[in-house]
């Protein structure tokens, strides 16, 4: 960091910042910030940022690097004030968030917050943002007018490149089964009907896409009465192709509605596609969405790294059995043995017991005690009807909207609406 020792004529301009409520609570980042930047940054507190801001110095800025945690989910206004300043003086902006809840992120992502990066930070991951940052950005092609009314001006022409519409940042929300049968894709597939479905009237639906990266068994298609297309076998074998209309084409939709990237025809490796590959479908999706739910296979691959750091939530479903608790310790081991972050993991419970089961209950805590885990999300039992309504292919909104399992996934989906919403998209 810059230091107060130095002359006003050695030290170095500050060019970025990180804004926080205690930057010694994110030591990476200080770590990371000082291995790409040097001594050209400094730290800013939430009320501090705005003052500074007001500051001839802060037009040197090239972004600020804004450090959350859950605690400051109550100064969502606050940091909604200060991206709007950011972005008033041209200043970009990272997002780094340790265990923040979707609808939190997906406000602050919609207010203006350029990249996000989750905490703890993935190796090298704060440089690869900040060298997005500072990509020029793409030239459109000039129309002829505008050369026309540059010779006629005698003046160079003034570039009139529009916003892209893609440029939406969707949530990317995963949900990885620790065993055969934990209802994965059924919440996938009900958890994007309910965010479409569940906004109120005067409200513009949200745009939402289902990835369904479990190659050899996905049954998203299945649960949504949808044909699988040779298409998804031509973009999963050559990424490197991928642009906006071949995604575009690629995807199935339900009721015009909900947005599908099926499983391929055929059952395929899991290793036909590599990191690479996935992160490329990924930043598609979210330029195109605002929501992107992924249905990652149980099987952990080469890229399941990918999907783990690229998602601002990671639902892995268990229910309560030895088998899951037996995966759930084994994936715990996995990831904090490779230093990957199991702590952005959120346990959803499938088939919990009743509110009035205290025997059931008690077996819960137990589970959670010994694993050493939090289980955020406990699923009631949707019974034959959610059975039903796979076999059929409708959500359980379309089919059984009384239904307990419906109505918890329905107030799940309310939740991330609760923050987002009330910005426009």
């Amino acid at each position: 960091m810059t230091s107060s020792d130095n002359s006003p004529a050695e030290a170095s301009p500050i060019l970025a910042c990180t804004i926080s409520r205690d930057v010694q609570n994110f030591d990476l980042l200080i770590e990371d910030m000082e291995a790409v930047m040097g001594e050209a940054w400094g730290d800013l507190g939430f009320s501090d940022a705005l003052a500074f801001f007001q500051q001839p110095d802060a037009s040197l800025l090239e972004f600020v690097a804004i450090a959350i945690d859950r605690n400051d989910e109550n100064d969502l206004v606050l940091l909604g004030e200060i991206i709007s300043s950011a972005k008033r003086l041209g200043i970009k902006i990272i997002l780094i968030a340790e265990e923040v809840t979707p609808a939190a992120l997906h406000q602050l992502l919609r207010q203006g917050a350029d990249e996000f990066v989750p905490y703890p930070l993935p190796e090298n991951e704060l440089q690869a943002a900040i060298e997005r940052l500072r990509a020029p950005a793409p030239m459109a092609d000039q129309p002829e007018d505008a050369a026309d009314d540059a010779d006629e001006s005698g003046s160079e022409p003034v570039s009139r490149a529009p916003k892209s519409a893609h440029d939406r940042e969707g949530v990317v929300i995963a949900v990885h089964p620790l065993a055969g049968g934990t209802g994965a894709t059924t919440l996938v597939t009900n958890l994007g009907w309910e965010l479409i479905a569940g906004v109120k009237k005067k409200q513009t639906p949200p745009r939402v896409c289902i990835i369904d990266l479990d190659l050899q068994f996905g049954t998203v298609s299945t649960y949504l009465d949808l044909p699988r297309r040779d298409a998804v076998y031509e973009l999963l074998s050559d990424t490197e192709a991928l642009d906006d209309d071949l995604f575009t084409q690629a995807l199935m939709s339900y009721k015009d509605k909900l947005h599908v990237l099926t499983a391929p025809k055929e059952m395929l490796p899991l290793d036909l596609v590599g990191p690479e590959d996935i992160q490329r479908i990924i930043d598609v999706a979210r330029r195109h969405f605002d929501y992107v739910l992924i249905d990652v296979p149980r099987t952990l691959v080469q890229w399941s790294e990918t999907v783990l750091n690229a998602a601002h939530v990671y639902f892995a479903m268990v229910e309560l059995d030895m088998r899951s608790a037996q995966n759930a310790l084994r994936l715990k081991r996995a990831l904090q043995s490779e230093d990957l972050p199991f702590e952005k993991l959120r346990f959803v419970l499938n088939r919990a017991p009743k509110f009035t089961d205290l025997s059931g209950k008690s077996r819960v805590k137990r589970m959670a005690d010994s694993l050493d885990i939090s289980i955020d999300l406990q699923m009631p039992d949707g019974g034959k009807q959610v059975t039903q309504a796979g076999d059929h292919g409708t959500p359980l909104a379309e089919s059984a909207a009384k239904n307990p399992l419906r109505k918890e996934i329905a107030k799940l989906a309310a939740s991330l609406h609760e923050l987002g919403q009330s910005e426009p998209g």
